[in-house]
């Protein structure tokens, strides 16, 4: 791709998204069981709508629609810079072990401990962290590399995986309640989810800028960046902790929601070229609009029944992701 092509797309898709994300989110508002239509959702919002639907679109969907956008937007951010670190594309958040830790974190505050399920998010948020700082732990010795952090995230998630699956099978009568919640999902999210990842979600959010350097530093291999002044080390500890940050946010209220970290960073690197000056707020905002219109999706087209968003993007990003590996020919 020369650089005028890249530029141009950079441009078209600068105009395009913000009104992508605008469609999204009254999508996400006005569609489920009850339809509610554009113009009553601007008299809702300005508190001249009928009673049933400002209770609908203020108790149940927009507190819903926002969380979706935090989830979406924190993963893409985790999966980009994860890429970035790790110079590999396929990287996603389930590599520094936040799947697994956040997963495990679910499972004993649930099935172990369901006195304190109130206190899932906590519970799976500490998980996500714990997990991801143990992996980077065990790849340290005299350094870190991305093949280390990649071969101790395979092995933690595993083991983590082990216990989870024992956990639930010895406690068989009480998986029911763990089980949407490892498939992800946005059911019943409302305004406590949001606030408690609000915090997360916007330091990480906020920290993202100060890593595009960093990223793009790092893309150019360890020595490179050495030689450009650039304390590899460092850097990428800090981002990884930024990216662990980020998807422990999504995963403590939207469950093992899987593809959206991976396909949206992928997808633009595609289009718009590695730089993370664009790529980065490019994939925020398409993590957004792709989780917002996932949930949408499964709560909408299988009424009265609800399908978590988690299995409609395995169902969707699997096929299109292997997609686009074909094409760029990453298999044979």
């Amino acid at each position: 791709m020369n650089v005028r092509t890249r530029n141009k797309r950079r441009r078209w898709l600068a105009l395009a998204i913000v009104p992508a994300l605008i469609a999204t989110i009254l999508f996400g508002v006005g569609s489920g069981s009850v339809s509610i239509s554009f113009s009553e959702i601007v008299r809702v919002l300005f508190g001249e709508g009928n009673a049933v639907n400002e209770s609908i679109i203020w108790d149940v969907r927009l507190p819903r629609v926002l969380v979706g956008l935090l989830t979406g937007a924190c993963l893409a951010a985790s999966g980009a810079l994860l890429q970035g670190v790790m110079r590999n594309p396929l990287a996603d958040p389930a590599i520094i072990g936040v799947s697994a830790g956040g997963g495990i974190g679910a499972v004993i505050a649930l099935v172990l401990f369901p006195q304190f399920s109130l206190l899932l998010p906590g519970f799976a948020f500490a998980g996500a962290v714990v997990s991801s700082a143990f992996i980077y732990f065990l790849a340290w010795d005299n350094g870190s590399s991305p093949v280390k952090i990649v071969l101790a995230g395979i092995a933690v998630n595993a083991f983590l995986g082990g216990i989870m699956n024992g956990i639930m099978v010895l406690n068989s009568d009480r998986i029911q309640s763990v089980i949407p919640w490892l498939a992800g999902g946005l059911s019943g999210r409302s305004w406590p989810h949001l606030l408690f990842m609000l915090p997360y979600a916007a330091v990480g959010l906020a920290l993202t800028p100060l890593a595009m350097k960093s990223a793009n530093l790092l893309m150019l291999g360890d020595q490179s960046a050495q030689s450009l002044g650039q304390n590899v080390e460092r850097h990428r500890f800090l981002i990884v902790a930024l990216s662990s940050l980020l998807a422990g946010a999504a995963v403590s209220v939207a469950g093992l929601v899987g593809f959206v970290g991976l396909i949206v960073p992928h997808a633009f690197r595609l289009l718009i070229g590695e730089d993370y000056r664009y790529l980065l707020p490019f994939s925020i905002v398409g993590g957004a609009i792709l989780m917002v219109a996932a949930d949408t999706a499964a709560r909408s087209w299988f009424d009265p029944l609800e399908l978590p968003a988690g299995i409609l993007l395995a169902c969707v990003g699997a096929p299109f992701f292997l997609m686009l590996l074909k094409k760029r020919r990453l298999i044979k």
